[in-house]
């Protein structure tokens, strides 16, 4: 028997009203801090990703389903949002519209990982990114948006991890300390992390091993060695956030796992269950734009996984509204009585109310207990007493009491009822 592929899941419809609900807060907060809907295609160009994300991040390394097409190019289904984006920015000439631009995203993202909870290799994003300025202002307004989004889908307990990890100038130093501090304690790192020793350094300071993370407890501090311009733009976002009544916490250890990440970094994480649940983060990129063939622009942005989000709502037993429920279920007995059903339930339809009619030959019993498990508000029940005289017989599915109704005022007694 088929199933769906290992680390994919299929949404069902049960499931459907908390999509609903995550959809609505992404459309009414970005809406209030005037960002626009941007989508790009599923699958871009590989060099693209290679060239954002860094080539020995795990996502290049290890989790980019990557092919070839028929015409012979390499081909990436997108393993996240930002460098997409910033390729449309390029592409269609942004940079001639007032800066910075503001987009989001609402888009799936495929990495071949480990399934685990609330992460699959096909999942959900929603992401935003400002484009164009380098005021620490845009930091605290990206991070302001993803903590107000978060509080407006009604999670609680909720923590900010921030960092800094300097820029172009003041890095370099800062990785060389580093890479001195960690040789000296080589022999204890675990596999991977001897490797990220020589490819990719600062990902030393995101190891999950038990290990590794006793050592990066100890390792020097990016903030301790900032450009006077980075440390000054730190400062400031640091001010904003308090101005906008945001608590974080200063997290040393942050990095994030992507190579274009400058100066600020943050994560929102569950307080009870730290980094590796996640619920979002991201941080500013002022170097991106340029990597990928553009005119040296500034930018920041976050995003947030969707199947996540849904599992801490599920953990909080945060109710959302359900769908609305299926306003009338329409039983008929006899061939006649069929075809005032088809007419009933057209005209019904096109006044805007919801109806499932009856099909096969069921019984009148069958078609009701339907009309029950489907959570039908009213049964409209024709047979040929109700054809002879026009009219339709109906139940109240929930008080059990029933009445005789004109066909023709059927609209406006359903529409009553609302």
């Amino acid at each position: 028997m088929y199933q769906a592929a290992r680390g994919t899941t299929d949404i069902l419809p049960e499931e459907q009203p908390y999509w609903r609900f995550v959809e609505k807060a992404i459309a009414d907060i970005t809406r209030i801090y005037g960002y626009k809907r941007i989508d790009t295609p599923i699958f871009e160009d590989t060099s693209l990703f290679q060239r954002s994300a860094g080539e020995f991040t795990d996502i290049v390394q290890k989790e980019m389903y990557t092919f070839d097409d028929r015409g012979g190019n390499s081909l990436t289904l997108k393993p996240e949002g930002t460098p997409a984006v910033c390729r449309a920015y390029i592409q269609h000439g942004m940079h001639n519209l007032p800066q910075p631009v503001k987009l989001y995203y609402v888009s799936p993202i495929f990495r071949y990982d480990r399934p685990q909870a609330g992460r699959y290799r096909q999942h959900y994003q929603f992401g935003c990114e400002a484009i164009g300025d380098d005021d620490p202002a845009i930091d605290a307004e990206v991070i302001d948006i993803a903590w107000r989004f978060y509080k407006s889908l009604g999670l609680a307990n909720i923590s900010l991890q921030l960092n800094s990890i300097g820029c172009k100038e003041c890095r370099p130093a800062y990785l060389n300390i580093l890479k001195k501090y960690y040789n000296k304690h080589a022999n204890n790192l675990c596999a991977d992390c001897k490797t990220r020793l020589e490819k990719n350094p600062l990902r030393l300071l995101d190891c999950k091993q038990a290990s590794c993370q006793n050592i990066a407890e100890k390792a020097p501090q990016s903030t301790d060695k900032l450009c006077p311009a980075c440390s000054a733009h730190f400062d400031q976002l640091q001010k904003y956030l308090g101005l906008l009544e945001i608590p974080f916490i200063i997290n040393h250890r942050l990095v994030r796992g992507l190579d274009y990440y400058t100066r600020t970094v943050f994560e929102i994480q569950p307080e009870d269950e730290g980094g590796q649940s996640t619920l979002g983060g991201g941080g500013r990129f002022d170097g991106l734009i340029e990597e990928l063939g553009g005119k040296p622009t500034p930018a920041a942005g976050f995003a947030a996984g969707i199947e996540r989000i849904i599992l801490n709502l599920k953990k909080q037993n945060i109710s959302v509204p359900m769908a609305p429920a299926l306003q009338v279920f329409i039983a008929c007995l006899g061939e006649k009585a069929r075809d005032e059903a088809i007419k009933l339930a057209a005209g019904l339809r096109k006044n805007g109310i919801s109806v499932v009619s009856a099909t096969g030959d069921k019984s009148l019993k069958a078609q009701l207990r339907q009309a029950n498990t489907l959570g039908a508000r009213y049964t409209a029940i024709i047979g040929e007493e109700e054809v002879k005289a026009g009219t339709v017989t109906l139940r109240d599915m929930a008080e059990g009491g029933q009445e005789s109704v004109d066909v023709k005022d059927m609209t406006g007694r359903l529409a009553s009822s609302q």
